[in-house]
């Protein structure tokens, strides 16, 4: 492809974005949603009116950037929300990874990480432009590819926390449990329990705990709370000792016995994945030993006896 035609590639490219952007601009194209034209009247009439809909819109902190881009980012994260994966599955991935933002914010990073990606191949073909060696194919499947690995990073990043998430919590799992049927033998309740671990202790699992304590304090049950926290965590060992609780909790049955007995399969389950670490770690550590150590042995011992037969008559 000559540089005169990538070129008029290019300046028909921009020519046909402008004129979308000129049509999405036209006041037939921008009516306003049922829901726009709804939510002022559902909005609370406390100080600082609480919008009733469940999602927010707060987009982009800067409000120069916000009146410039917002209807754009919003226009494009409808139609990202219809070529994706279910939004409450994303919810349940982000409350995985305690990341702290909304889903919209969620996709406008991962809007920016396809522009960046799209940037940098942008770049590159520029250069490549420049030094005579660009071809007009390349560049555009190029530009698909990192815009679409972008994309993907940012979802890679998401699932890569939530296992390190889970890790951590697995590691502080079992001594939170001994804590817990410690406090519960000595005379507490089970949210008395939780409440005394969560003081005194740190990570991610105390994380949880406080968000438990925090909604039983909001008004849900202390069981409806545990029931919450074993979706948010969706890690078997944790889940089945919060559904131990709550089966205690609901039948009945003596809670320091159903601790302890639960605080025991943890400990088990952590005998049983050192075990298997320790057998893991033993054939990596056959490495070294067969490409490294033996090697070096075989040398040593053949090498003075090769010399020696060079030195020979």
């Amino acid at each position: 492809m000559t540089p005169v035609i990538a070129w008029a590639a290019a300046a028909g490219l921009g020519l046909g974005f402008g004129l979308v952007v000129v049509l999405r601009s036209l006041p037939m194209m921008n009516r306003p949603s049922f829901e726009e034209r709804v939510a002022p009247m559902l909005r609370s009439s406390a100080a600082g009116g609480v919008d009733l809909f469940h999602q927010p819109q707060s987009l982009v902190s800067l409000s120069v950037a916000q009146r410039i881009f917002g209807p754009v980012l919003r226009e494009a994260l409808k139609q990202l929300d219809r070529f994706s994966i279910d939004a409450d599955q994303l919810r349940r991935r982000l409350d995985q990874a305690d990341a702290g933002i909304t889903l919209s914010e969620y996709r406008i990073q991962q809007l920016g990480c396809a522009a960046a990606g799209a940037l940098l191949a942008a770049g590159a073909n520029a250069a490549a432009f420049f030094s005579g060696s660009f071809h007009g194919f390349i560049a555009l499947i190029s530009i698909l590819v990192l815009t679409v690995l972008g994309f993907a990073l940012r979802d890679n990043m998401l699932s890569a926390r939530v296992r390190r998430r889970q890790a951590r919590m697995l590691s502080e799992f079992p001594t939170v449990a001994e804590m817990i049927a410690l406090a519960v033998s000595a005379g507490e309740s089970a949210p008395g329990a939780f409440e005394r671990v969560s003081r005194v202790s740190r990570g991610e699992l105390n994380a949880e705990l406080r968000k438990v304590l925090a909604q039983t304090r909001a008004g849900t049950s202390f069981t409806h709370a545990l029931k919450h926290m074993s979706a948010r965590v969706q890690s078997p060992p944790i889940s089945r000792f919060l559904e131990g609780i709550i089966v205690a909790m609901e039948r009945g049955t003596p809670l320091a016995d159903v601790m302890h007995a639960q605080a025991q399969d943890v400990r088990d389950l952590g005998k049983r994945e050192l075990m298997e670490t320790a057998g893991r770690k033993e054939l990596s550590m056959l490495v070294p030993v067969v490409f490294g150590i033996l090697p070096l042995t075989v040398v040593f011992a053949v090498f003075p006896g090769l010399e020696l037969l060079s030195l020979g008559p």
